[in-house]
């Protein structure tokens, strides 16, 4: 084994000298040589392209303040993450812990987070939310367009975020949103089957639009507010229907939706819900139930026909009674009426005169 050791270093590279494992110090590019007679030195060449510097005694290294006018030396608490740009492009985001980079072959900046702010805001927000590595240290998720994000840390309410993309760190706290829609949404309550006040069953179907106004007590009030609405409507719908009889309710559905929506709206405004309309949509009677409502239908509209029947002939016979009044009355008045039949027997073509007693003859006689 020869006793002098050599080692180039290029412009590129640094070396990291250590005799007995002890860090000794660094060495610049160039030709190196040293007299090592029992094998005790170890020359470590890395790279200074990947800024970098990856080495399992670090810390001696760090500790020595020889990296001082070479490196970026970070070292980061629990509660901190550094933010890493090389060459003025974002490049990855660290955890807590040690790190060491080169300055001299790439201008690389350093920006510490401190996580204890668990909602990440950042001029670059896009570009570090997007980075491959950036999942494993943040959540990152979206509110959608004509949405609102209900914000929760630990439980507690925070703030209801507007649509866009948002970022947390993972570990200082548990962050959950909640993604609400703002839009107007229909719930379907049907399939209702209620008994009438006079114990009549019919399936009701109904329908109900609200809208979300807001989201927070949407999110608190309870775990599924469409399901809540939709229970609230349907033991309204039993309250109001089960108090009228079904003579009334068929004849009167606009007020039986206007005393349903006006129960339903208090209820949905505890919700966090704004009421666009209700309205029943069906009224489904049982078979039996048809055909006697057909029945009674019929049965009303004959009586309402004999009854227009009988009020035209009760006019016509008065009519007629008045007429015949008038022509006792009046003589002259009988006589023309006699000539308007003779003239309209005239007028059919032939006309047949009877003589049969002398009587009856000199009255038609005197008439002609």
């Amino acid at each position: 084994m020869y006793p002098i050791k050599f080692q180039k270093i290029r412009t590129y590279e640094m070396g990291l000298k250590f005799r007995d494992g002890e860090f000794q110090g660094l060495l610049p590019a160039g030709r190196h040589w040293f007299f090592d007679p029992i094998n005790r030195l170890t020359i470590d060449v890395v790279s200074q392209r990947e800024p970098w510097l990856l080495h399992e005694k670090l810390d001696l290294i760090v500790r020595s303040q020889a990296l001082k006018s070479q490196a970026v030396v970070i070292d980061m608490q629990d509660h901190e993450r550094a933010l890493v740009w090389v060459e003025n492009r974002f490049s990855h985001i660290l955890p807590a812990g040690q790190y060491a980079y080169w300055t001299g072959q790439k201008q690389v900046r350093v920006e510490i987070v401190d996580t204890r702010k668990v909602r990440f805001e950042h001029d670059q927000f896009k570009v570090i939310v997007r980075s491959p590595q950036a999942s494993r240290l943040l959540d990152v998720c979206s509110v959608q367009r004509d949405h609102v994000g209900v914000l929760f840390i630990d439980g507690r309410y925070v703030e209801t975020l507007p649509p866009g993309e948002y970022a947390f760190w993972k570990g200082p706290a548990e962050a959950r949103i909640v993604e609400i829609d703002l839009r107007e949404t229909m719930v379907d309550v049907s399939g209702q089957e209620i008994m009438t006040a006079d114990k009549v069953t019919l399936r009701v179907n109904a329908v109900v639009t609200y809208k979300v106004v807001d989201a927070r007590k949407a999110v608190s009030q309870t775990d599924d507010v469409r399901q809540a609405l939709y229970r609230e409507t349907q033991l309204v719908l039993r309250g109001v229907i089960g108090a009228r009889e079904l003579d009334l309710l068929l004849t009167d559905k606009d007020a039986v939706a206007k005393e349903i929506e006006d129960n339903v709206r208090r209820r949905a405004a505890e919700l966090g819900l704004e009421l666009a309309s209700v309205g029943i949509r069906d009224v489904i009677l049982p078979g039996d139930m048809k055909d006697l409502m057909n029945k009674v239908t019929e049965a009303r509209k004959a009586a309402e026909a004999n009854l227009i029947f009988r009020r035209e002939e009760t006019a016509a016979i008065r009519s007629q009674a008045n007429t015949a009044k008038l022509l006792a009355e009046s003589p002259t008045l009988m006589r023309l009426r006699e000539l308007e039949v003779l003239e309209k027997i005239a007028a059919s073509g032939k006309l047949n005169i009877i003589l049969g007693e002398k009587g009856l003859a000199d009255k038609v006689v005197n008439l002609l």
